[in-house]
């Protein structure tokens, strides 16, 4: 047989055994997966005496450092496990102290707040014997005048009525609280600051007494931000944000012409689509405000009090 035939024989032998390969048509990728490593590089590391040798090492100094190495590793995840273990009960029995003091803490403050109630209560019995047994009509209305001032009692009178909401726009969803959503920032949100403004613009219109969602402002009432709430007196607010004021009956047109009233809240909605409303009201109702001692100034036993 001439050569010619032997590599014929053979390249059909081989086109044979391909065509009979599942991958035979993807000859190039299975070439590069099974000699990854070229033949020229295998026959350098060969030539070497390193290909297929093991890179542990010969010495016996070297074997010590790779055992001492390996101790050391093994020394320092064991440390590591049992230190773990060890702290487990500690922080449990710290988280289990923490609730326990957290309880505590709940249960001194409801006790505080129920003597705060029936203090109230005595005081306001007091006062109404005080004025059934012949306290005077000037006495009863300046006592009245002072209560509706500075918030120590329950007021009542026609008014107004503010709400202030975000914009729709700033919500997750248009419709659930948007103060839930990530990203708080000035657009279409109300700040704290806004509500300062519309309160001093109601107690300049006018307002003998104001609320904001039900909790009475004084002389001492601070309205802030703490996060993403605005707490007035401490109390955290939920939207809207009503805000009730007694006052007359001028009260509504001069909240609305003042820079800080009205006008403001035209920029607000005009600007970031925040919502509001304001409506007259024949009567809106303010309760007391939260007492708390005096803090500059104690009676001085001859019907005042010194500073």
């Amino acid at each position: 047989m001439s050569r010619t035939g032997v590599d014929g024989e053979r390249a059909a032998s081989a086109a044979g055994s391909w065509s009979s390969r599942p991958d035979a048509s993807m000859f190039l990728l299975t070439n590069v997966m099974e000699h990854a490593l070229d033949d020229g590089y295998a026959e350098a590391a060969r030539s070497r005496g390193e290909y297929g040798s093991s890179r542990m090492p010969r010495s016996l100094r070297g074997k010590l450092f790779l055992g001492g190495g390996l101790l050391l590793a093994a020394l320092v995840l064991t440390v590591g496990a049992v230190q773990v273990r060890a702290s487990a009960p500690v922080a449990a029995q710290e988280r289990q102290e923490l609730i326990a003091r957290v309880g505590t803490a709940q249960a001194n403050a409801d006790q505080v707040q129920q003597q705060i109630d029936k203090d109230r209560a005595q005081l306001k019995q007091l006062q109404q014997q005080a004025e059934a047994g012949g306290t005077g009509a000037g006495d009863t209305s300046q006592l009245q005048q002072l209560q509706l001032v500075t918030g120590a009692g329950a007021a009542y009178g026609p008014g107004i009525q503010v709400t202030l909401d975000d914009a729709v726009s700033a919500g997750t969803d248009g419709g659930s609280n948007p103060r839930t959503a990530a990203g708080f920032s000035d657009t279409g949100r109300v700040r704290d600051r806004d509500v300062q403004l519309v309160v001093n613009a109601l107690w300049q219109a006018g307002a003998e007494g104001v609320a904001i969602n039900g909790q009475r402002l004084t002389s001492l009432s601070a309205i802030r931000a703490a996060g993403d709430a605005i707490l007035v007196d401490n109390h955290p607010l939920a939207l809207p944000y009503i805000l009730d004021a007694v006052g007359g009956g001028a009260l509504a047109d001069g909240f609305r012409q003042n820079v800080d009233g009205g006008v403001y809240l035209d920029q607000l909605k005009a600007d970031y689509a925040i919502r509001y409303s304001i409506s007259s009201e024949d009567r809106v109702d303010l309760p007391a405000a939260a007492r708390s001692g005096l803090q500059y100034a104690t009676p001085s036993g001859r019907g005042g009090a010194t500073p």
